[in-house]
């Protein structure tokens, strides 16, 4: 085999062995929840359908929080996202969902300035240093759990563990894909 070729081939194993090796720890390390304490869960939005209503993904999210703080995990709850398209923010509609299934005002963090995953690191990390909170525990689908852990981290929070939402659809195959670049986009910023 010419030298080339098998220098090529050589680089497309050990890449897709790399791309193979990160999605699979990406899957374990979002699919196997921590519940241990934390000083606040940080739930990341999704998409407020134009009636105002929670798309499943959201909502998913929501419930898992819901149980988490039921179940003692954290008295306290960041919601955050942005401005979604079909004109509501994403982080009161989280609120509403809360308030209305038993969870205190008082016991929510609204952030309707977190449009990205960075952004909503950023924001906690300004309401955690403020408050003097040290640990958190986010809660957003599998796939997410383990760039949003590492953007917390870097937003200087000392501990961070993760928790899935029991929702699942065929485009989060697509997503888990794209989490590879992005993961490895901020690892390396």
């Amino acid at each position: 085999m010419h030298p080339v070729k098998c220098l090529l081939r050589s680089i497309f194993w050990l890449s897709s062995s790399w791309v193979l090796l990160h999605l699979l720890i990406t899957t374990a390390d979002g699919l196997l929840d921590t519940t241990e304490p934390a000083d606040c869960l940080v739930v990341l939005g999704n998409t407020v359908n134009a009636d105002g209503s929670l798309s499943a993904r959201l909502q998913a999210r929501l419930d898992k929080a819901l149980e988490l703080y039921k179940a003692g995990v954290s008295p306290l709850i960041f919601v955050s996202g942005g401005l979604g398209k079909e004109g509501h923010y994403e982080g009161t509609a989280m609120q509403r969902y809360l308030v209305a299934k038993g969870v205190p005002s008082m016991a929510i963090v609204v952030d309707n300035a977190g449009n990205n995953t960075l952004a909503t690191a950023r924001n906690f990390a300004r309401i955690a240093h403020a408050r003097n909170l040290s640990s958190a525990l986010v809660v957003t689908q599998f796939f997410h759990v383990t760039r949003t852990k590492l953007l917390l981290r870097q937003q200087g929070i000392a501990t961070v563990e993760g928790a899935h939402a029991e929702y699942v659809e065929w485009r989060d195959v697509y997503a888990l894909l794209r989490e590879f670049f992005a993961y490895y986009a901020y690892r390396l910023a």
